[in-house]
């Protein structure tokens, strides 16, 4: 039942005029611009979004008007907010058209809203929020009608260019990464990691701005989500499957669904486990690109800031560097497919997240050194220091130095301990399970002293 002076999504018509009606949105696409024909010179601005006032009726409604207008509405709400439609047009949905460039809606009708005719309001009625707020937990198609990320991957290349639903948990959030086309127009792309009980990672690709606002709403590790019409490719680049948020996806986040309750509990247990721990690759890292510096305590207080993992350089001294320690303590064995700590007594890798798991245990032995950087600032304690870029920069691999003298070793500490060095290092946030701030050290030299004096008068002045 709709709410008092509102029509129902279900009981529209297009001889009513005057219609009034509530939904909360679901979905929202970017503003365009098209050449007006009847006003040469000028420009008609567009955009679209949908609505939903009960579990069963959802609408599609396109907003037209001048630049000012358009502009002024998109920002106006945002998806999941809810508002009011007065006097839209109402008309059946395009026969050739249909629901094609946007989500499908059970709906046979369409909602047309114009600057000159028509009002969209943020609803100010307590009592229809809090009603319509439950409904952006049900997912738009059935709950189970979804395939997970391990039918993705059975599947390959078959499902390149296929429209489908996922059902997955939020594992990380990237960057957002800005850029210009060829021919000028700017435009911005996030990626998004997802993961479930058979996959460990698998890229979800956000385009639209709308999109992008939402994604980086979610909290990583802590949020499901039920992709409904997501766009399934082949990316060559990387030789894997891609998804992606196109105009007809409509995102639930964590869906009141007993598969979502699931999920999101494994989620959860796993994540309390450190089964979601990023293992660092340094080696995927060019750490000519980063040129942020910070001093030590900087580094130390953004990660407290961040909730995100961020990159930095800092011009330190290696206040300990513990190679002369057990070879236990500087050496450890990891699994080569996900980087888990193993144990070679164990037949396969304990991490329920490795792309091998139930496979035959396939470990190396690695530098995995405990390093403190400082400076005149302070000291970042527990820094991890791990191969190939310890065996670079040691210069031997993990055999050699297990066969090195103790005298070896400790000249080996000494070329490095209390000089200056330029140090390249990806700091991690703390969090539940660790509440510490931890750097992962990218990469590692010798400083040259004019680049310090340089980049140290710099930091002194800001």
């Amino acid at each position: 039942m709709a709410a008092p002076n509102y029509i129902a999504i279900a009981e529209l018509h297009p001889n009513f005029s005057h219609a009034k009606l509530a939904g909360v949105v679901i979905s929202k696409t970017d503003s365009k611009s098209f050449p007006d024909r009847k006003n040469f010179g000028e420009e008609r601005h567009t955009f679209g979004f949908t609505i939903r006032d009960s579990p069963d009726f959802f609408i599609n409604v396109s907003a037209w008007g001048s630049g000012l207008y358009i502009n002024s509405l998109i920002n106006s709400f945002s998806i999941g907010d809810c508002v009011t439609i007065e006097n839209p047009l109402i008309t059946h949905k395009d026969p050739e058209k249909a629901d094609k460039f946007c989500p499908t809606t059970p709906s046979i009708y369409r909602l047309t809203v114009t600057e000159a005719h028509s009002h969209v309001l943020n609803c100010a009625d307590m009592v229809v929020i809090e009603r319509m707020m439950r409904l952006t937990h049900l997912p738009v198609k059935d709950p189970w009608d979804f395939y997970s990320l391990r039918d993705i991957m059975a599947n390959g290349r078959t499902l390149d260019g296929t429209i489908i639903n996922v059902l997955a948990a939020v594992r990380s959030i990237g960057e957002l990464k800005q850029f210009t086309t060829s021919d000028g127009r700017r435009g911005q792309r996030m990626e998004v990691k997802l993961f479930d009980d058979s996959v460990p990672s698998f890229p979800l690709v956000a385009w639209d701005r709308e999109a992008i606002q939402l994604v980086q709403t979610l909290m990583p590790k802590e949020t499901v989500l039920f992709l409904a019409d997501v766009r399934i490719s082949f990316d060559s680049y990387r030789n894997a499957m891609v998804a992606t948020i196109n105009c007809k996806t409509v995102i639930t986040v964590n869906p009141d669904t007993r598969e979502a309750g699931l999920l999101f509990s494994y989620a959860k247990e796993l994540s309390e486990a450190g089964g979601l721990e990023e293992e660092e690759k340094p080696e995927d890292v060019h750490v000519e690109s980063i040129t942020d510096v910070y001093t030590v305590n900087q580094l130390k207080q953004k990660a407290k800031d961040e909730s995100e993992p961020f990159l930095g350089v800092t011009y330190g001294f290696i206040s300990k560097l513990d190679v002369d320690a057990s070879v236990s303590k500087v050496i450890r064995t990891r699994c080569t497919r996900c980087k888990y700590q193993a144990s070679e007594d164990r037949q396969s890798c304990t991490n329920e997240m490795c792309p091998g798991r139930g496979q035959a245990l396939s470990a190396a032995a690695v530098f995995d050194l405990p390093v403190d950087v400082s400076d005149h600032t302070g000291t970042l304690q527990g820094c991890i220091f791990r191969s190939p870029v310890a065996e670079k920069t040691l210069g031997c691999t993990t055999e050699e130095f297990t066969n090195l003298t103790d005298n070896e070793c400790t000249a080996l500490k000494w070329r490095f301990l209390l000089e200056r060095c330029k140090i390249y290092v990806k700091m991690l946030p703390p969090n539940k399970m660790k509440p510490g701030t931890k750097g992962i050290i990218l990469g590692f030299s010798l400083a040259d002293p004019a680049e310090v004096t340089q980049h140290m008068s710099t930091l002194q002045r800001m």
